[in-house]
């Protein structure tokens, strides 16, 4: 298949989860080429390390408005909508009639600034659902606008299937409400980032509208705007703040599905990635084990006798494309004989492998032994090692199938071992810890 076939049956899909070897058009939506490190973030909490920032109103530091999409001003009254939520389930304005105050927060699954606030969202929620205040979450952001290095943080991407995956794993008990097919409703308030809170009083006119406080950091949180407004308004008194900046990921519109920074555009530059393949001996796989990287390690052994092993190649090289800007380190090794270096180039090659590659040179039982770990003859084995050489999670088989909707859950404990065990960047701190809730689960199977 030629690539501009490709890149058009990628505008023809919008948004697909499949994960087949062939045909290329999922790797039209799994690819990606070195952009940036994290999400587009802003304000006090993006790339500058969490740090919290004073003043009021839409200059300095917080995310700006998409010019097309702008801001809904206060004492608007709500717009209509009816949404399908991730429990299932459509759910429309009218349902929340009887609440006193609405309180719509936009988030989403992907972004590492709305999984740490997660907390403080569901604090809010349970500190107020008893006050007349409904909070109703929506994720505004479209799938297919989301580039693979964009989600360095994540182990899930933002469709509505992951949605319920991300509502199960978190025990989200509040509606949660998926906008990306139309964004429709994302249009109509203007939603700069994830998170960014509205709140409505009785009459559904709009009372604030901003960030939820000033400070990823729970520790360095100077003004709790979004309590403060919702204190305010259960008093009976008008919002001194009603406006504030907004910090977190940028709304990914639809219109970012195409152009020069879209998915499309990342598939074009990795296609283009020389793909290597180089041996390694005994020694080299013992001191591969040892992982002298500084880094999480992910080592996998396949071969291309193993006719299942495509699905969950392509898995992986997808996940390393995710994450590969981190302190994170791929290495794939085929066991296949030397003498067939000419297939294996020729798989890699298809998989458009650009990350480091090795062919061993001692057979099976050799490389078990170098490596210390049994897996069955023509199987695919998968590790993670830490940066200290521990082994952190491992896995013999399968790890997805063409046509997942969603990824398995092997392929989301290999992820959720990997984000659990990467250091905090100065983007985002918190989200180490927040991984590492998960891993407990993990590592007491």
């Amino acid at each position: 298949m030629k690539a501009p076939k490709l890149l058009s049956e990628f505008r023809s899909l919008r948004y697909s989860r499949s994960i087949r070897l062939i045909p290329m058009a999922a790797l039209l939506l799994t690819g990606t080429v070195v952009w940036s490190q994290a999400p587009q973030a802003g304000g006090g909490s993006g790339r500058g390390g969490g740090r919290g920032f004073s003043g009021r109103g839409r200059g300095g530091g917080g995310l700006q408005a998409d010019a097309e999409h702008p801001v809904m001003k206060i004492g608007t009254h709500i717009p209509d909508f009816t949404l399908p939520g991730a429990d299932g389930k459509m759910h429309s304005l009218k349902e929340w009639a009887s609440a006193k105050y609405l309180m719509v927060v936009f988030e989403c699954n992907h972004c590492p600034e709305s999984q740490n606030y997660e907390s403080r969202i569901k604090q809010l929620y349970e500190d107020y659902k008893g006050k007349g205040v409904q909070l109703v979450a929506i994720n505004p952001n479209n799938p297919a606008s989301v580039r693979l290095d964009e989600l360095g943080y994540t182990d899930l991407e933002d469709s509505l299937p992951e949605m319920k995956v991300r509502m199960a794993d978190r025990h989200i008990t509040w509606p949660y409400l998926y906008d990306g097919e139309t964004q429709a409703t994302a249009t109509k308030f203007g939603v700069i980032a994830t998170p960014h809170v509205f709140i409505f009083d009785q009459e559904r006119n709009l009372r604030f509208e901003g960030q939820i406080d000033n400070n990823q950091r729970p520790d360095l949180v100077t003004t709790k705007d979004t309590r403060n407004a919702l204190e305010e308004l259960l008093a009976g008194k008008p919002v001194t703040v009603a406006e504030t900046r907004v910090h977190g990921c940028s709304t990914k519109w639809l219109s970012k599905a195409t152009g020069a920074q879209s998915r499309e555009a990342e598939m074009q530059r990795i296609m283009k990635e020389p793909v290597k393949l180089d041996t390694a001996d005994a020694d080299a796989l013992k001191k591969l084990k040892a992982n002298g990287s500084g880094k999480v390690e992910v080592v996998t052994f396949w071969s291309t006798k193993c006719t299942a092993c495509a699905d969950t190649f392509h898995a992986l090289e997808t996940t390393y494309r995710m994450f590969r800007q981190r302190a994170f380190s791929f290495v794939t090794v085929s066991t296949d004989p030397v003498s067939g270096k000419d297939a294996v180039m020729d798989f890699l090659q298809k998989q458009y492998a650009s990350g480091t590659n090795v062919q061993s040179t001692v057979d099976l039982a050799a490389v078990q032994a170098a490596f210390g770990e049994k897996w069955k003859a023509n199987s695919m084995f998968t590790i993670v090692i830490g940066a200290d050489g521990k082994v952190l999670y491992k896995k013999e088989g399968s790890m997805a199938k063409a046509g997942d909707v969603v990824p398995s859950p092997d392929l989301l404990n290999f992820r959720r071992s990997i984000l659990a065990n990467m250091p905090d960047t100065a983007g985002y701190p918190g989200n180490h810890a927040y991984w590492q809730e998960d891993y407990v689960k993990i590592a007491a199977k």
